[in-house]
């Protein structure tokens, strides 16, 4: 297997409205609508999918159809080149209808970050520290 992760597809309860805060209040970009049924955001690296949530389950198979968790045990991750983006781009999920749970606070591994949840919950991790960058915005990780 090649050491990659292609997509990451969210389970959502409304595509509609995952839809405009990751595009109109995140900034990421598509060229897929809701009506598509589907939709796809071109991050640096990873795709990230929005999909309703009983057809994704579906898709898995039976018996996957059921209330996820609080904490599921993933949390997604925004790395920044500086600090100051930490409290921008949280921010700017609040005021795109995500939630704060973690304001941005210095960390025990010598960063700085904060978290947001989207509109289902899904958990966002937001930081600065000392990371690389590769030419096209992904992460390197020495």
């Amino acid at each position: 297997m090649e050491p990659r992760i292609s997509l990451i597809a969210l389970g959502v309860s409304d595509l509609e409205r995952s839809f405009h805060f990751y595009r109109d209040g995140l900034g990421l970009p598509t060229t897929r609508r809701p009506e598509d049924g589907i939709v796809f955001f071109q991050t640096s690296g990873v795709t990230l999918e929005l999909f309703p949530y009983s057809e994704l389950a579906a898709d898995v198979g039976p018996g996957w159809d059921m209330p996820r968790s609080k904490f599921p045990g993933i949390t997604l991750a925004h790395n920044v080149r500086q600090r100051h983006q930490v409290d921008e781009l949280l921010q700017r999920a609040e005021d795109a209808g995500g939630q704060i749970v973690k304001p941005p606070a210095d960390t025990d591994w010598g960063g700085y970050s904060g978290y947001f949840t989207d509109p289902d919950g899904y958990l966002w991790e937001v930081a600065f520290g000392a990371f690389d960058f590769n030419e096209d915005g992904s992460l390197r990780v020495p």
